[in-house]
């Protein structure tokens, strides 16, 4: 079966400054291989603009709108008419569309969270923006890039009906492995957060120098 799917996300066309575009070409690349018809509907914030690096995909529709006052109007009809519409985390004034979304599909709705931790800690401080924890319920999945306990805790404790685990997408058309000999057995590549450090070293550096 092919699905309409419709997708409100951070940004698509910049890679500039955030880890949603390569994610979001893989995993929508590959859901048009399968034969699946999808629209990336995006905010044109003007950083994003300055550093666009794709403009006109083959495999998707984007959709680029400029403030909330464009969304009814131009967006109404196709999110009516999606199988499925996924409303991504970070999006501005996320919670504003989460409310208008959920109210008004009739396919499938699915949160999905790109940093599922500073999600839910900000949830729990009334300061998120993207989503608040009156509209978890209200969207058939929680989609997150974190897997393990957490996933059980959104359904019970936030009342998801549904939470699984959606892990970070790459387009193996430009991250394929090398052949090449490794040099290490165990790696890490990530961005900088000063609020995962502690962790990051208890986890990893403090072993590895236990093993040196």
């Amino acid at each position: 079966m092919n699905l309409n799917i419709v997708i409100f996300g951070l940004s698509m066309t910049s890679s500039w400054g955030n880890g949603h575009a390569s994610t979001y070409r893989a995993l929508i690349k590959a859901l048009a291989r399968r034969g699946h018809r999808v629209t990336f509907a995006e905010r044109n914030v003007p950083w994003y603009r300055r550093h666009r690096d794709l403009t006109d995909p083959e495999y998707c529709s984007i959709e680029l709108y400029d403030g909330l006052h464009e969304v009814a109007p131009r967006f109404a009809s196709i999110v009516r008419e999606a199988d499925m519409v996924i409303m991504g985390s970070y999006v501005p004034d996320g919670v504003v569309l989460d409310d208008w979304i959920t109210s008004r599909v009739r396919g499938i709705t699915a949160f999905y969270d790109i940093d599922t931790p500073v999600t839910l800690a900000t949830v729990d401080a009334g300061t998120n923006d993207y989503i608040a924890a009156h509209l978890i319920p209200r969207f058939d999945l929680f989609l997150s890039f974190t897997g393990g306990p957490i996933l059980r805790h959104i359904e019970r404790h936030y009342g998801s009906p549904r939470a699984r685990a959606l892990y970070c997408a790459a387009d193996l058309e430009f991250h394929a492995p090398l052949s090449q000999t490794a040099k290490w057995n165990l790696g890490y590549l990530g961005t900088y957060s000063a609020d995962r450090e502690k962790a990051f070293h208890e986890l990893l550096i403090e072993p590895a120098m236990q093993l040196q």
